[in-house]
C-alpha cells in the first residue's frame, strides 16, 4: 500500500499537481497515507472527513434530495463530493471516497458490504469507479487506498 501511494505522490510532484481529499468510509486514512510520503509538502493540500451524511450536506453542500435518492454511500454522492471539495480546498485534483466497510449503512443485495466508491476530479475531468472488496473493515479500506492510488496514476500519467 505504502509503495503505491509513494509512487502516486512522486508522480503528482513531478507534474506539479496538488491534491485534496474528502473521505467518508476511509475516514482520513487516504489523506494520511499521502502525508507520510516524501512529497507531502509539494502535493498535499489537505483533507476533510465527512463520515456522517449531515456533513456531506452541511459542509460540502451535497443536496439532501440526492442523498435521499441515492444514499450517502453511492457513486452519485461521491461524484458530488469530489466536485464540491475544490470550493473549500483549492487543488488540481480532488478525491472523494464513500462506501460500506461494515454492516449498518445502505448495503443491500446490489450493494453489499465491501462496495466502495472513488471519484477524482482531475484538472476538471471527473473519473469515477465502483469497487467491491472482501475482507475486514481494515482490509477493505486498505484495498480502497491502493485502488485510489492506481486510479490516480492511470489518469495522471
Amino acid at each position: 500500500m505504502e509503495q503505491k501511494i509513494a509512487d502516486c505522490a512522486e508522480l503528482l510532484a513531478e507534474r506539479k499537481l496538488r491534491i485534496a481529499f474528502v473521505e467518508s468510509a476511509t475516514a482520513g486514512w487516504l489523506c494520511s497515507e499521502f502525508a507520510l510520503t516524501e512529497q507531502s509538502g509539494q502535493v498535499l493540500q489537505g483533507g476533510i472527513t465527512c463520515y456522517n451524511a449531515d456533513l456531506k450536506e452541511n459542509l460540502l453542500g451535497v443536496p439532501h434530495s440526492l442523498i435521499e435518492k441515492c444514499t450517502p454511500e453511492s457513486q452519485e454522492v461521491t461524484d458530488e463530493l469530489a466536485m464540491r471539495l475544490g470550493k473549500l480546498i483549492p487543488a488540481d485534483i480532488t478525491v472523494a471516497v464513500t462506501g460500506l466497510t461494515t454492516a449498518g449503512g445502505s448495503e443491500n443485495a446490489d450493494k453489499p458490504v465491501g462496495t466502495m466508491f472513488v471519484s477524482a476530479l482531475i484538472q476538471n475531468q471527473l473519473v469515477s469507479r465502483r469497487y467491491e472488496f472482501k475482507g475486514s473493515c481494515e482490509e477493505i479500506i486498505q484495498q480502497t487506498i491502493v485502488a485510489a492510488a492506481e486510479l490516480l496514476i492511470s489518469h495522471v500519467s
